[in-house]
């Protein structure tokens, strides 16, 4: 892309933006998806609502595992079915160094996710420590060790990619707006996280 096609998107931006039903209720998923687990994991932790459907904490939390899951695979259907809707900006779809570029970022970002869910296992990844599977130590190796909150932001690179591939600049917008989403998440889990651990080590000195 020549600097000139990148200024005029920028000044234009909003032409290739179009607000539908189907481009809202994407942008509703996305929204849903972490108030959603944040919600239902802080409740099991006061309740253990789940632990007493599945029978156990760890089979409750497999099943929120799954939902977690399953509501990802829909926010990312409904996302490229939105996206594919949107209006093309040809440049960037034309660019084969956009093309290059949408390739590495996705690339990357599946990196972070899966290597994340690997070193973490499932409990570690769909929030066990809510259920009390807590791990012995925090996880250090890649990708933590170059990236603090590789699932999240692996997963934005995922959505940025899939727009840069599309050429759909309202795609770059929405990889805005997932941003957004995990970085409040984190003003709510992080703290919390925490404080369960902290909880943990605590009690282990009193015993």
């Amino acid at each position: 892309m020549k600097i000139e096609e990148i200024q005029y998107l920028a000044n234009n931006v909003s032409d290739y933006i179009v607000w539908t039903d189907e481009f809202k209720f994407a942008l509703a998923s996305i929204a849903f998806n972490p108030i959603f687990w944040n919600i239902v994991a802080r409740t099991e932790y006061n309740t253990h609502f789940l632990t007493k459907i599945a029978g156990s904490a760890k089979r409750g939390c497999y099943l929120l595992a799954f939902t977690i899951f399953s509501l990802g695979i829909f926010r990312d259907h409904v996302y490229q079915k939105a996206l594919l809707n949107q209006p093309v900006y040809q440049p960037l779809l034309d660019s084969i160094y956009v093309k290059a570029l949408a390739v590495g970022t996705f690339v990357f970002g599946n990196i972070l996710v899966l290597s994340s869910m690997y070193a973490l296992g499932i409990t570690g990844t769909y929030l066990g420590d809510y259920f009390g599977i807590l791990m012995d130590d925090r996880v250090t190796g890649f990708p933590f060790n170059i990236n603090d909150n590789p699932m999240y932001n692996g997963s934005t690179l995922c959505f940025l990619g899939t727009a840069l591939w599309y050429g759909r600049p309202s795609g770059i917008l929405v990889s805005g707006f997932v941003f957004i989403m995990y970085k409040i998440a984190l003003l709510f889990e992080e703290p919390f996280t925490a404080q369960i651990y902290a909880n943990r080590d605590k009690q282990k000195k009193n015993e």
